[in-house]
């Protein structure tokens, strides 16, 4: 699937179109287009921004760009979100608006003999699109399972499925994964040579986010289920 902007050609389906939108402007070594790298930053997210405009807003007399965070996941080719069917993210991406999706996965501070070359490692997504709304039944109860099962793999058949109203009250909306690119920064710092011999330590501090211990629900606690 590619972009309708695209000024460069996909290799294949493995490498997305770059486009002017996607095209890295600054430090390009850094930038990609390569499928899989997208696919698993999507992936292992757990959050992401999404920033659209909304011209409707009561009391404001222009159109205001809004960022909202929310849960991202994959299926297939698509990066899914959902929300209350009467959020205003949803309404106005539901009505044709288009979106900048950001998803960052931070691995460590980067410190340097300078203050100039401090960095960050970092690996990230920015997307752009229209979504389309997920309307079979099907479908969506699929979807939502996916979401399950990136939240705690196996959970989607434990757990009490969306009934007719619970579905109702919830849209899902899918972003076609054309419109994108990958950056990302590994390694250590990028001292200057005069800076080498600097009396102070230099290197990169590994940053994980990771599970801390479960905390039973307290109402199972006392039923002991």
């Amino acid at each position: 699937m590619t972009s309708l902007l695209a000024d460069t050609p996909a290799d294949s389906a493995t490498t997305l179109a770059q486009t002017p939108r996607t095209r890295p402007v600054r430090l390009g070594d850094r930038g990609s287009h390569d499928v899989a790298l997208i696919h698993a930053i999507i992936d292992e997210a757990p959050i992401c921004h999404v920033g659209f405009v909304d011209d409707a807003i009561k009391g404001h007399g222009a159109p205001s760009p809004m960022v909202i965070p929310t849960v991202p996941w994959r299926v297939g080719d698509e990066l899914m979100i959902h929300g209350a069917s009467s959020s205003r993210m949803i309404r106005r991406l539901q009505e044709g608006g288009e979106a900048c999706i950001t998803l960052s996965l931070i691995d460590g501070w980067v410190l340097a003999r300078s203050a100039f070359h401090h960095s960050v490692n970092y690996r990230s997504v920015m997307l752009f699109g229209r979504p389309r709304l997920v309307m079979e039944e099907a479908e969506k109860r699929a979807a939502l399972d996916a979401l399950m099962e990136k939240i705690e793999p196996g959970r989607s058949a434990k757990v009490r499925a969306p009934n007719v109203q619970e579905l109702k009250a919830t849209s899902v909306l899918a972003f076609p994964i054309a419109e994108a690119s990958a950056k990302r920064r590994s390694g250590p710092p990028s001292d200057d040579p005069e800076d080498m011999d600097h009396p102070v330590w230099a290197g990169v501090v590994p940053l994980r986010l990771t599970a801390g211990e479960p905390e039973q629900d307290q109402a199972q606690a006392q039923t002991g289920a």
